[in-house]
């Protein structure tokens, strides 16, 4: 199967709507330590979004049960209780003063509280990101677009072509890799065969020895493996667990093969557009550090402490577009 492009790019997030980020760009990876602002990014949010009750008629108490009940929290001591739910609070509060500001046409985006209420953002991004990109980068596997950058569709959603597969849940298992890569073999093997599978990220959270599992990893080595093994399962076939096990991959369940794959210049977003255009979804790397986007609802995401240096977080870029306010962004599926 026909790989992509793929590289990590520091760009700000810019989040549109429901299960998907629309990045504005500080933190999607750019050039300058300051990440580049393209426009946003669409993320589908892979964590849970239930119905927790947001009623302001309801007592700080009441909330917190509420919550407790929807995310099935339960806690094995009453400190540990209240160590979280003083976590809890903290983050309703933040939540609460950026919707009024939100209200009041001074942000993009809205926030909402979910199953992380708990969590402080270095939690969330020491169990839940795990994008190791190595500081020495191939020079000599560059993507280079094709034609005349200048007449590059103005906007594309690869949702909408049925490139892309529903969100998943990866746990507290740092293998945002691993889905990132799966996403952009899924959109290469329907745009080949015009078959949406989903395939294994546990295929490659096992088997790729040149990542950690569960520890982290970067999506060059997860096509660089299913290239060397001429093949990668279906996740019919090899089923997501979220923890590292030994290597079972069985070429009864092989699902697609990568015949190559390249990197885009880092910071070059001319270039990722290029690819996503050009090729399809496009593997790239984020900073998923921030309480913001731990807490991200819905709007076209942007915060100006989005960090270049710190991108720690593997997601799938499968399209980009322009807002009515002639703001560019990103569409990000988040596992």
């Amino acid at each position: 199967m026909a790989t992509t492009g793929k590289k990590n790019h520091s760009v700000h997030l810019s989040l549109v709507s429901g299960s998907y980020y629309s990045l504005m760009q500080p933190c999607l990876l750019p050039p300058s330590p300051r990440m580049l602002w393209y426009g946003g990014a669409l993320l589908l949010l892979g964590w849970t979004l239930a119905s927790f009750s947001e009623d302001p008629s309801l007592s700080l108490d009441a909330k917190w049960e509420s919550w407790k009940t929807t995310y099935q929290k339960e806690y094995n001591a009453l400190d540990e209780e209240r160590f979280r739910r003083a976590i809890w609070e903290k983050n309703v509060q933040l939540i609460e003063a950026h919707n009024q500001a939100y209200k009041l046409g001074l942000h993009s985006y809205e926030l909402g509280m979910n199953s992380l209420g708990d969590m402080t953002s270095e939690e969330v991004a020491m169990k839940m990101t795990g994008l190791r990109a190595p500081r020495i980068k191939m020079s000599n596997n560059t993507f280079l677009p094709d034609g005349d950058l200048e007449k590059l569709p103005k906007s594309i959603d690869y949702r909408k072509k049925g490139y892309v597969t529903p969100v998943r849940n990866q746990g507290s298992c740092g293998s945002c890799w691993a889905f990132s890569s799966v996403g952009a073999l899924e959109g290469q093997l329907m745009k080949t065969t015009g078959k949406l599978v989903p395939l294994s990220p546990q295929n490659l959270v096992d088997c790729v020895t040149e990542n950690d599992g569960c520890g982290g990893g970067y999506m060059t080595n997860s096509f660089k493996y299913v290239q060397n093994n001429d093949g990668i399962d279906s996740e019919e076939a090899y089923h997501y667990v979220g923890e590292d096990q030994s290597c079972a991959y069985n070429v009864s369940g092989k699902a697609a093969t990568c015949r190559g794959y390249k990197e885009i210049p880092e910071g070059d977003e001319k270039a990722l557009q290029a690819a996503v255009a050009q090729v399809g979804p496009v593997s790239v790397g984020i900073d998923a550090s921030l309480t913001s986007f731990q807490f991200y609802r819905k709007g076209v995401y942007y915060d100006s402490e989005c960090s270049q240096e710190m991108i720690n977080h593997a997601v799938l870029a499968v399209g980009y577009g322009v807002t009515p306010k002639k703001k560019k962004y990103w569409i990000i599926k988040n596992r």
